[in-house]
């Protein structure tokens, strides 16, 4: 579990933003980067049968213009993906990695992803669907097969200032508290612990713990408790706070599990203005 594989997967400012914070992540876990641009076997087949698409009696020349115009654009659309990685691997340069990697996969994503697994400390992708980038429609599959750390980028990135824990004090959410203290990705940052719920006793005991696991790690934490519901609490606090990051289990005992298993999980994709980052 080395590198920090940023998905470049789109174009524009999508792909550079990524690549932003995939550099920043790499300087701050002082692990290697790896570019990866992975074409969809789905929309680019190596092989194409056609027979049964245009009907009996079709003349053979047409069967291999059709075969031919296919290849044609998977060759162009591998070298969109190979200029595309030249393009982050400058940029990465420019934000101060020495040596970024790239690779490019012909293949599914989620596959893809899975192979490389082992050897991801962090992957960094993006949210897609109004972003542009064809990521959006496999956000949720990519977030349920892998069990690695995951930052999910909205937009534009900017190194955080702040960061706000979603906390609801399930052994996943500890876990990730944990990982918080464990990991140079966040540490000096000051960082808002919040519980949107009751504010119980057992809640409160719940809430102090984890402040003081942050606290004895070397975090300024500033521990709440607000009532509301979940996902617009979440969202209106990183806004109020101005929290540059979003940080949280990825799945939970309480709605936060729903959240990011249910339906709901693309509301705070989609409505998240800051970088949401999932630890496992």
């Amino acid at each position: 579990m080395n590198q920090v594989v940023a998905c470049i997967d789109g174009v524009g400012e999508s792909a550079e933003s990524i690549c932003d914070a995939a550099s920043w992540a790499s300087l701050r876990l002082e692990a290697p980067l790896t570019l990866l641009h992975v074409l969809d076997k789905s929309q680019y087949p190596t092989e194409t049968n056609l027979t049964g698409s245009i009907g009996l009696g079709a003349r053979e020349t047409l069967l291999e213009e059709l075969a031919a115009l296919d290849e044609q654009r998977g060759k162009l659309a591998r070298e969109q993906g190979r200029l595309m990685l030249e393009a982050a691997r400058e940029r990465a340069v420019e934000d101060g990695i020495a040596d970024p990697q790239t690779l490019q996969r012909h293949g599914d994503l989620v596959e893809t992803l899975s192979e490389l697994e082992a050897d991801t400390r962090l992957l960094v992708f993006g949210r897609g669907g109004a972003g542009g980038t064809a990521l959006g429609h496999q956000v949720e599959a990519v977030i349920r097969a892998l069990h690695r750390p995951m930052l999910l980028l909205p937009g534009e990135f900017k190194a955080p200032e702040r960061f706000l824990i979603a906390y609801d004090g399930s052994p996943t959410a500890r876990k990730a508290v944990e990982m918080v203290t464990r990991s140079p990705l966040l540490r000096g940052i000051p960082c808002d612990l919040l519980i949107v719920g009751p504010s119980t006793q057992d809640v409160k005991l719940e809430l102090d713990r984890a402040r003081e696991q942050l606290e004895s790690a070397g975090f300024e934490v500033n521990a709440e408790i607000i009532a509301g519901d979940v996902e617009e609490t979440l969202l209106d606090e990183v806004d109020r706070r101005g929290a540059g990051m979003l940080v949280m289990g990825a799945y939970g005992h309480s709605r936060i599990r729903q959240m990011l298993v249910g339906s709901t999980t693309s509301k705070l994709i989609r409505q998240t203005r800051v970088p949401l980052l999932l630890l496992r």
